[in-house]
């Protein structure tokens, strides 16, 4: 069990080392390493032949001058070859003066008059002087009977011209070898300078690497960069990452839902790939902050921006529709809830009121005050049926209006509301209208003689709604901002932010090709306008029994958040 525990860990001691830090740094010491030794291997290979070059030349050089001298011709051609001869002494003269191996002077037929070896004298060469004789200088690389030596031929000629022999210098290719091992030492230390060079730069070099991958093993890497795929196309939260030129550089799959966008945005900024608006600037980092609303198509986002240390940025998305909705539901499940209180309450003083007619036997007055009570419940619905025929509509100003009486609110209908039974999105003509009323409530609340006042008119196939208040309106400067994701003056609700309402009530008037405007109400206060263009169905056809819109499906029935 032992040896089969430690085995692995042997191999893996004699492997490579799994530290970036350390395979950067062998990895650059072995290529400067074999580039050293390839640069030598390259430096010394035409040195050799330079050295081997220049040995022949001299060997040449020396046989020429040695040729030039008519006395050895002359001798060459008078005297027999002897080991006290005239040539074997020149020779040998020659030979020392120029610290040559031999200098061997022969006759045509290849018979040494000279040699260093005596005995050799009179014998034939070893190596064939024919093109010598023929006329040719020649310089080789080449064995004879004193071993391997550059070699100088050349032909040596009468006072005439005629050729009576040759003339061969050699030189002792172990003095070449000499130089080229003495050039070795200085070569090497060339060589050595530049491999401490070279591991210098590659510790340098590692140590960035190093910093740079926080001395994780290459395999290490690989897996989180495996991981981080996955991590990033499985999480449910959008992820968009910027680089230092605010480019796109990576989006999950997430993210690609959430903003509606695809691949092509890859390496676009965010204006180009998004278009201009809120989500863009905060994606670009244009909004600062943390959790920053934003609206992207039919979704309500939460956006957070991290710079990173390359100069680039990562931004998170979250779905917060959802959310939104139930929050939405949760207002509309409250305004109700006040209604019926407030109902509650009126009903209950109303019961006591009848309780002591009765106690009191006053018959009669308790029948017209039940009379009265009705009347005018039915009068304020009738009121609101008469001008508004969508069924949806109407009930939900019938209860705002008890909610506003229960806040000492006067809500009330215009004289100029007509708005017929042809509304094609009910539900979105609800959510603009239960957003617009809830903000005036709010904005009036606690004030003397607060006031709200609803019109609701056709012109054609547009609908055109107002909602008027006498409260503080808005400042002119603030106008535009009202409408901003996320503006708000008010104190978040529990539920999350405030600041989405108008700016959906603008998005879905915007997208019916409408607008969503606030000005300055006559006698002050605040006057919101939201013209809705096709928002009626032709006289002849029947409005469309459609699902909920696109913000009624991210705000609920009745969006309550308030912008200003």
């Amino acid at each position: 069990m032992g040896m089969s525990r430690t085995a692995p860990a042997r191999r893996l001691r004699l492997g490579l080392p799994r530290r970036v830090f350390s395979q950067v740094l062998l990895m650059q010491l072995a290529i400067a390493a074999g580039v050293t030794v390839l640069a030598t291997g390259l430096f010394l290979a035409p040195l050799s032949n330079q050295l081997d070059d220049q040995a022949m030349r001299r060997a040449l050089a020396i046989a020429q001058t040695t040729a030039q001298q008519p006395q050895i011709a002359e001798d060459l051609q008078n005297t027999p070859y002897s080991v006290d001869g005239p040539v074997q002494r020149e020779a040998e003269r020659i030979r020392k003066a120029t610290k040559a191996e031999y200098v061997v002077i022969m006759n045509t037929k290849g018979v040494r008059w000279s040699h260093t070896d005596p005995k050799e004298i009179g014998g034939m060469v070893s190596t064939d002087p024919a093109r010598a004789l023929a006329g040719e200088e020649v310089m080789e690389i080449d064995e004879g009977t004193l071993g391997r030596s550059a070699r100088g031929k050349v032909p040596l000629r009468a006072s005439d011209g005629t050729i009576i022999g040759a003339v061969s210098v050699g030189i002792a290719y172990d003095s070449v070898r000499a130089r080229l091992i003495h050039a070795i030492p200085g070569l090497l230390a060339y060589a050595g300078g530049a491999l401490a060079v070279g591991a210098l730069a590659a510790w340098i070099i590692s140590r960035r690497v190093q910093k740079q991958t926080r001395d994780l093993a290459f395999s290490d890497i690989s897996a989180l960069l495996a991981e981080r795929e996955a991590m990033l196309h499985g999480i449910r939260e959008g992820v968009v990452a910027l680089d230092r030129a605010g480019r796109v550089r990576l989006l999950n799959d997430e993210a690609q839902r959430l903003l509606g966008i695809g691949d092509e945005a890859i390496g676009r900024s965010p204006d180009e790939a998004l278009g201009a608006g809120r989500t863009a600037d905060v994606l670009a980092g244009r909004v600062t902050g943390t959790d920053l609303l934003t609206v992207r198509g039919q979704r309500v986002l939460i956006a957070n921006r991290m710079p990173t240390d390359d100069g680039g940025a990562v931004a998170t998305l979250r779905d917060r529709t959802e959310l939104e909705q139930l929050g939405r539901e949760l207002d509309s499940t409250r305004g109700l809830i006040d209604a019926l209180r407030a109902q509650d309450h009126e009903h209950a003083n109303r019961m006591h009121t009848l309780l002591g007619f009765l106690e009191l036997e006053m018959y009669d007055d308790a029948v017209e005050f039940v009379g009265e009570v009705v009347g005018d419940h039915r009068a304020t619905a009738e009121q609101v049926t008469e001008k508004i025929e969508d069924p949806l509509l109407a009930a939900l100003l019938v209860g705002k209006a008890t909610v506003a009486a229960e806040r000492a609110v006067a809500l009330w209908i215009s004289d100029r509301t007509r708005l017929p039974d042809r509304l094609i999105d009910p539900r979105g003509i609800v959510t603009v209208v239960g957003n617009l009323v809830d903000n005036a409530l709010d904005a009036v609340a606690g004030k003397p003689h607060a006031r709200v006042e609803v019109e609701l008119r056709a012109e054609g196939r547009t609908a055109v709604l107002r909602v008027r208040d006498t409260g503080p309106g808005i400042p002119a400067e603030h106008r535009e901002l009202v409408f901003t994701e996320g503006w708000s003056t008010k104190k978040p609700p529990a539920h999350g932010k405030r600041g989405i309402g108008l700016s959906l009530v603008r998005r879905l008037a915007e997208r019916q090709g409408g607008s969503a405007t606030v000005t300055e109400a006559a006698g002050g206060g605040a006057e919101f306008t939201v013209v809705l263009p096709e928002a009626l169905a032709g006289p002849d056809l029947e409005p469309a029994l459609t699902a909920p819109s696109a913000a009624e499906d991210a705000t609920g029935n009745a969006v309550e958040e308030e912008s200003r």
